[in-house]
C-alpha cells in the first residue's frame, strides 16, 4: 500500500476543501476502497475520513413525505430501520441480500453508491483496463467474462456494477443530494452514473471534492410498498455478488397494473431501470403472460459482451420470478433468506 496523508475534518465544509485537492479520495466505511488500496489499484494520496460527521447519519422523515437517508448511514441500520422496512420494503431486502453481516455493519449508504465496478481484470492491478488508466484497453474483452455486461457496454468496458442496494434505489427513482466546492445539487439515481463509451470507461457525476450527503426516497414511492421485492441469483446463498438481480413493484388495482417500477442487478455498469418493461406492464392484467412479455421488453437491447449470452435468459427468468412475487404482495416479515431465490414463500415455487 502507497503512503497517504490522512485528514479528518470536523464538518462537511472541511471535508470538501481537503478532499478538493487533486488525488485526494474520501473514506467511509472502507469496504471497497482499502481493498483496492491493498491490492495497488487504487493509490489516492490523501484519504479524508468522514465517518465522524454525525449530520450525515441520520434518517430524516420530510415534509413532503420523503425520507432523506444520511450518506453514513450504515447498510445494517438502514435494512432494520421501521420506516424503509414498511414503506420501502425492496429497499430492506436489497440491503440485506448483500455482502455479510460484518460487511454491511461497515458499509454506508454513500459508499455503496460508489462502489467500483465488478471485474476481476480491474482488481487486478496488472491487467489493461481503461478503469486504471484511460486508453489501456480492456483485458475482459477476450478474458474470462461470463459475469460481465449485457446491457450499455463497449469495448472501453464491460463490467458491471455491484451493488444490491442501487438496484430498487433505480426503480424507485430516488435521489442523490450532493455538496461540493460549488455548492449543492440533487442528482436523479439514473443520471449519477455513466455508462462508457466509445473512448471513456463508466464513471460517477461526482466532481472533484463533491461529496454525497444523503439519499432520498420519494414520498410517491410508498405506493408500491404491498407489492415490492428484490430476487437475487448468485453463485452461492450468501456473501456473493449477484449474477442478476431485479427490483419489481406492482400497483394494482381490479386485477390490472396501474403502475409498475423494475430494475435489474448484474446487467450493466449501472443500476438498469427498465422503462419498456415498465411501459409494457402499465393497464396490463397481472399475470404471467404480461411478466414474461415485459421481461422480452427489459432485455430487448441485451447482447453478449463475451460468454455470457447465458445472462440474458437468466435475467428474464429472475425479472419473472421477480414480479410474480411482487404480485403475490410483500411478506409480513422479511423472507429467512432476503432477495434469494431459495427464500421460502410463494417466490420459492
Amino acid at each position: 500500500m502507497n503512503i497517504f496523508d490522512y485528514e479528518r475534518p470536523e464538518t462537511i465544509a472541511d471535508a470538501i476543501k481537503a478532499a478538493s485537492k487533486p488525488g485526494a479520495s474520501y473514506y467511509a466505511g472502507g469496504t471497497n476502497l482499502l481493498d483496492l488500496m491493498k491490492a495497488g489499484v487504487r493509490t489516492p494520496d490523501r484519504l479524508v475520513d468522514i465517518t465522524r460527521l454525525d449530520e450525515l447519519q441520520r434518517i430524516e422523515p420530510q415534509k413532503d413525505g420523503s425520507l432523506r437517508i444520511g450518506a453514513m448511514v450504515r447498510n445494517s441500520d438502514l435494512a432494520r430501520n421501521e420506516l424503509i422496512q414498511k414503506d420501502f420494503p425492496a429497499v430492506a431486502e436489497a440491503l440485506l441480500a448483500g455482502a455479510s453481516g460484518q460487511l454491511r455493519n461497515a458499509a454506508t449508504v454513500g459508499g455503496n453508491l460508489m462502489q467500483e465496478p465488478r471485474c476481476a481484470y480491474f482488481y487486478d492491478a496488472h491487467s489493461a483496463c481503461n478503469l486504471h488508466e484511460a486508453g489501456q484497453g480492456c483485458d475482459a474483452l477476450e478474458g474470462v467474462n461470463g459475469k460481465h455486461a449485457v446491457l450499455g457496454w463497449t469495448k472501453t468496458c464491460i463490467a458491471v456494477h455491484p451493488s444490491d442496494f442501487c438496484v430498487p434505489l433505480a426503480a424507485l427513482g430516488a435521489l442523490v443530494d450532493v455538496d461540493g466546492p460549488d455548492g449543492s445539487r440533487q442528482i436523479s439515481i439514473d443520471e449519477f452514473y455513466r455508462l462508457p463509451d466509445a473512448s471513456t470507461p463508466p464513471g460517477s457525476a461526482l466532481k472533484q471534492g463533491e461529496i454525497i450527503t444523503a439519499v432520498t426516497l420519494p414520498s410517491d414511492a410508498k405506493r408500491f410498498a404491498a407489492r415490492a421485492r428484490y430476487i437475487k441469483l448468485r453463485d452461492r446463498t450468501s456473501y456473493a455478488f449477484a449474477i442478476v438481480s431485479a427490483a419489481a413493484m406492482l400497483h394494482i388495482g381490479d386485477g390490472r397494473i396501474k403502475d409498475a417500477r423494475i430494475a435489474l442487478g448484474g446487467v450493466a455498469a449501472k443500476p438498469w431501470r427498465a422503462r419498456k418493461a415498465e411501459d409494457a406492464l402499465n393497464g396490463a392484467e397481472a399475470g404471467e403472460a404480461a411478466f414474461r412479455k415485459a421481461a422480452d421488453a427489459a432485455l430487448a437491447d441485451a447482447k453478449p459482451s463475451g460468454d455470457n449470452a447465458h445472462k440474458i435468459e437468466l435475467a428474464k427468468r429472475i425479472l419473472i420470478r421477480a414480479l410474480k412475487a411482487a404480485a403475490d404482495g410483500t411478506p409480513a416479515t422479511m423472507p429467512d433468506l432476503p432477495g434469494s431465490v431459495f427464500a421460502t414463500g410463494k417466490e420459492a415455487r
